[in-house]
């Protein structure tokens, strides 16, 4: 039998979640993933990698949901197994504050998260500039690890990664069967995709290993997410800014800005800046595609688009796509074995 090589155009967490999730679930492929940067030089290393939803204005509010769930209780397994330490997941409690108080008290992830509250007055005397807030416990996933560990289980599959460049699809189409696009911002010049644009963040990456819980303010803008080597904090977003080198301004308004609402920060040492450029677009794009070229076929199955919330539903996107790839599989079967007239 045939085995279907399956190439995957992007290194960062979408592209290696969904290899990984191919290599595990369709027996008999061959998936080599493709990039240009490989980790820790994606824009995936330089997210905090906290399972919080960002809403897509135009995906439905319950297939976001679904991707979060499944996402959710995907890092609870790896949370359950011995493989934990190597992946860099763990649990992590905190508060989302808020200075006015919002329409939606309880937004639609809050039965997803463990043990979703309305914080007390007394939790809310730690920051009084804010009205409202909310406490919960979620997942964190420390980035490189997280992605070196998902490169590892590819690999332990039978996959492939090659750092290469890619500036047409149609360059794969003579090694591959089907084409996984998870290439992000460079959907722009392959796909000729214009719905999609960067969102500029910049972070501070601090030693401050007494900070436990997450703080972060409901406008999302600024935020305290504590990891297991470091503390990311946060942050910017710049539409349509493509500068990747740091802001020392910038930097100095992140400190200034968290420290309002953690004062200990103050002590915090080591401090490295990281900017990175959310691949945005007000859906995920999650669908097949057949490109035609003089005669010749080549299937695509997208998946980019993530913006700054690719880890809340990473999982859950790389099980729908590899659905997708399913189907392309059967199509691709049965045409090999169609009897020649």
């Amino acid at each position: 039998m045939t085995k279907t090589k399956i190439a995957v155009v992007g290194a960062g967490l979408i592209g290696l979640s969904t290899a990984v999730c191919i290599s595990e679930s369709i027996p008999g492929c061959r998936v080599t993933v493709i990039a240009d940067r490989l980790s820790p030089n994606t824009t995936s290393d330089v997210a905090a990698g906290i399972l919080i939803p960002h809403v897509y204005p135009d995906t439905p509010i319950h297939q976001q949901k679904q991707w979060f769930r499944e996402t959710f209780d995907y890092l609870s397994e790896i949370c359950n197994s011995s493989q934990v330490s190597e992946a860099g997941v763990h649990l992590i409690s905190g508060w989302q504050v808020f200075k006015t108080i919002p329409e939606e008290k309880t937004p639609f992830w809050s039965d997803v998260v463990l043990g979703f509250r309305t914080m007390t007055e007394k939790e809310m005397k730690k920051f009084p500039q804010h009205k409202f807030g909310q406490a919960f416990t979620t997942f964190k996933c420390d980035c490189q690890p997280y992605l070196l560990w998902l490169k590892k289980r590819l690999k332990e599959n039978g996959g492939h990664v090659h750092a290469r460049k890619i500036e047409d699809m149609w360059e794969l189409h003579s090694d591959y069967d089907i084409i996984v696009n998870c290439s992000g911002l460079g959907s722009r010049k392959l796909m000729h995709d214009r719905e999609i644009y960067p969102i500029r963040g910049q972070v501070l990456k601090v030693h401050a290993p007494w900070i436990r819980h997450f703080i972060r303010d409901g406008d999302g803008l600024t935020y305290i997410y504590p990891g297991i080597r470091d503390v990311t904090l946060g942050g910017t977003r710049q539409k349509d800014d493509w500068n990747l080198s740091p802001d020392p301004n910038t930097s100095k308004g992140i400190l200034s800005r968290c420290c309002a609402l953690e004062p200990s920060l103050r002590a915090a040492q080591d401090i490295k800046v990281r900017v990175g450029l959310r691949p945005t677009r007000s859906a995920v794009r999650l669908q097949k595609e057949v490109l035609v070229r003089g005669g010749a076929k080549l299937p695509v199955i997208h998946n980019y688009g993530h913006g700054g919330g690719g880890f809340s539903v990473h999982q859950g996107t790389a099980r729908e796509a590899t659905q997708l790839i399913k189907e392309c599989v059967a199509e691709l079967e049965m045409s090999r074995h169609k009897p020649k007239l």
